[in-house]
């Protein structure tokens, strides 16, 4: 039986972000939330795959529920194991991407963490490739902005990201790589579109939700 959607968090402070963007535009709907923060910690020691056997017990230890996976780092191991568990697995940041993609052809991408970079870029070319489009990607890491997240100074962090956004002037689409740098998108005074990726990828995770219980 499933039981709502199921998100795959490796920090605490997503949980009441999702609740609160569930709240606000998907009323009603069920969400679970399963962190693990030492699978982000283990794949940026020894590299995203290392975590796939772990990632594979733990969801499917949790039952049966179509998984939003919103760290960027280890999604695109997450969404592998679909067929071993049986069930829908989405990257929160592939419908970000997907937009990006149809936004053009330049794309800066900025994130906190370095192991995102590359899964980022890969995924931008994945959905490049679907869409038939050439893409320049551009990749860059706000310094600071990690180490003041984990010692709990969202803002600070927020800040540079939002500084960094408005460096950004030969691009026609900024990307936030992850989920936790969202909130700089409403700080950052840019005329270049700037996308995240909570919005989308919860719609899409509950749009599997719905047609995984059809």
């Amino acid at each position: 039986m499933v039981n709502g959607l199921l998100l795959l968090h490796t920090s605490p402070v997503h949980v009441p972000v999702f609740d609160a963007l569930r709240d606000r535009c998907h009323p009603g709907a069920g969400l679970r939330h399963l962190v693990a923060p030492h699978l982000l910690d283990r794949a940026r020691a020894e590299g995203p795959e290392s975590v796939a056997p772990a990632l594979l017990g733990l969801l499917a230890e949790a039952g049966p529920s179509p998984v939003l996976v919103t760290c960027s780092t280890i999604g695109a191991v997450a969404e592998a194991l679909a067929p071993a568990l049986g069930v829908p697995v989405l990257r929160v940041d592939r419908p970000m991407a997907a937009a990006a993609v149809r936004t053009g052809p330049r794309i800066a991408v900025l994130a906190t963490v370095e192991s995102t970079l590359t899964p980022t870029g890969e995924l931008l070319a994945e959905e490049a490739r679907a869409a038939g489009a050439a893409v320049s990607v551009r990749t860059q890491l706000v310094a600071g902005a990690w180490e003041r997240f984990e010692a709990g100074d969202a803002q600070g962090c927020l800040a540079r990201v939002a500084a960094a956004v408005e460096a950004v002037t030969d691009a026609d689409v900024v990307v936030l790589a992850q989920a936790s740098m969202a909130a700089a998108a409403e700080l950052a005074a840019s005329r270049i579109p700037v996308l995240s990726s909570p919005a989308p990828g919860l719609a899409a995770g509950l749009e599997l939700v719905s047609r995984h219980t059809a």
